[in-house]
């Protein structure tokens, strides 16, 4: 039991990889707070508060009240986020600063809100929900990619800035993962199996990566276990960033 007496925070925890991460820390024996602007999906177990990350006052709030319900928090992931379609030719002022401010400024507002109480902990981390969009070139996806680059870039600052307070600051870089919003994605496609087939072949393991793989490595980044794993990123692409194979003949 890693978390055994830690509690954790995980924003847009009522689903998807949010979810498979809130079922692990529990697992492992975490008290959970989900954040989320729905949070009627969310595991029974986990305490769970109707957060917007795009609003400090929201996010303020929600802190608070994990406080005052568990008194003090050790681990921060930062998950929320939402995704973005096209080129910059198709993206608006507007959606840049939407995507922006959900996927960057929402980990710097609930970081910030949390840190008083993460120099408190013996066992502080951070872990933030990046992708491989930060390291590889996509297809369309220009707006999400320059988010994500740029958490993982937030994640290495924060790392630097915040390692002689206690706090181990990383990411996670997951491929593309079955979840509710990749299945979005495929039900919008002109040809859905076609288009999941597709996605899964550019993974060199041949399929999307599962939810819980990728809450397994947010668990190790999290864990007081591994106290000198700072300021890194790991993988959870089935070799898409590492990996040049061959064709299957």
């Amino acid at each position: 039991m890693e978390f055994d007496g830690l509690t954790a925070i995980v924003t847009g925890g009522a689903a998807g990889i949010g979810a498979s991460v809130v079922a692990r820390l529990l697992e492992g024996g975490a008290n959970v707070a989900v954040f989320d602007l729905r949070i009627d999906g969310a595991h029974e177990e986990a305490f769970a508060v109707e957060t917007d990350v795009a609003d400090d006052a929201s996010v303020r709030a929600a802190v608070a009240a994990v406080v005052a319900r568990f008194g003090g928090i050790d681990i921060v992931v930062n998950n929320a986020g939402i995704g973005a379609q096209g080129s910059i030719e198709q993206a608006t002022d507007a959606e840049w600063a939407r995507v922006f401010d959900i996927n960057v400024v929402g980990i710097a507002r609930v970081s910030r809100a949390a840190l008083p109480y993460l120099r408190e902990s013996a066992s502080a981390a951070i872990v933030n929900t990046c992708s491989v969009a930060a390291t590889a070139g996509l297809p369309q996806r220009a707006v999400y990619s320059a988010t994500k680059g740029a958490v993982l870039a937030l994640t290495r600052a924060m790392a630097a800035d915040h390692l002689r307070e206690g706090i181990r600051v990383n990411c996670v870089n997951p491929g593309t993962a079955d979840t509710p919003w990749v299945g979005r994605l495929l039900d919008s496609a002109t040809d859905p199996a076609a288009e999941r087939a597709a996605l899964a072949a550019r993974q060199p393991h041949g399929r999307l990566v599962e939810p819980a793989e990728i809450a397994e490595a947010v668990a190790y980044l999290a864990s007081p276990r591994n106290r000198s794993t700072t300021g890194t990123s790991l993988a959870v692409d089935g070799g898409m960033q590492e990996l040049r194979l061959r064709p299957v003949e």
